[in-house]
């Protein structure tokens, strides 16, 4: 919770100043401002030291694992229109820059992150439009890509989210999501169609490695109904 009467740092000041530049685990094309134990975040968030750190201040699992993909797939990406829905750092969005991209946007709620995206950008010598918003109960974006990596934490934001992507991919918008396999992902209503080993900084391993997924949409919806009485499920 913000602290009263606390001033605010200028975010891209603060992140410049406390965020060391480092090598992103198994995806060394990629450079980040990643915190540590001594950069005080919670200075830049307004609240307590006890606060869950904020999600663009590390590499996870999901972000890092469509990075090393669309890095390793660059016809993914090359020459198309990219948005990087809830992109905390911005580590998709530069990856998907990187694999030749003709515009990528990268899209957080939180202004913070917004100022990493935009630090993170210039120091991979990219150009992402950074966006602070939350589109998720709006129409689809005007894209050929939507790339979604580590949004399944939470049941709620998990059941909007694919609502969401749902909309995206019956206007035509091609779907990625990132994520290893956290307890809210719809794993039923995808189709993994890789597995890379990536860090993972918001999981129990402390920044060790696991295996997670990139997966893309399947024509099914979990409870559907389908022909003969049988509900589709995982």
């Amino acid at each position: 919770m913000k602290r009263p009467g606390m001033l605010q740092p200028d975010p891209a000041v603060f992140i410049r100043a406390n965020l060391p530049i480092s090598t992103v685990p198994s995806i060394p094309e990629i450079c980040l401002h990643t915190a540590g134990p001594a950069s005080g975040l919670w200075r830049l968030a307004g609240r307590g030291e006890a606060d869950p750190p904020p999600y663009w201040a590390y590499p996870w699992a999901g972000g890092a694992v469509l990075a090393r993909h669309l890095l390793d797939r660059p016809e993914m990406v090359t020459g198309r229109r990219v948005h990087d829905l809830g992109a905390g750092s911005g580590l998709v969005a530069i990856a998907a820059a990187k694999a030749g991209a003709a515009t990528v946007t990268a899209i957080d709620i939180d202004a913070n992150a917004i100022a990493a995206i935009g630090l993170n950008a210039a120091i991979n010598g990219v150009n992402i439009v950074a966006l602070a918003a939350d589109i998720i109960e709006d129409q689809p974006p005007a894209t050929d890509l939507l790339v979604v990596g580590d949004l399944f934490y939470d049941p709620s934001l998990a059941l909007r989210v694919m609502a969401f992507l749902r909309r995206c991919q019956a206007s035509g918008v091609e779907v990625l999501i990132g994520d290893p396999e956290r307890a809210h992902l719809p794993q039923g209503e995808l189709n993994r169609i890789a597995t890379h080993s990536v860090a993972d900084f918001g999981g129990s391993t402390g920044g060790g490695a696991v295996q997670a997924g990139v997966f893309a949409l399947s024509g099914k919806v979990e409870g559907e109904i389908m022909p003969g009485g049988q509900a589709a499920t995982a």
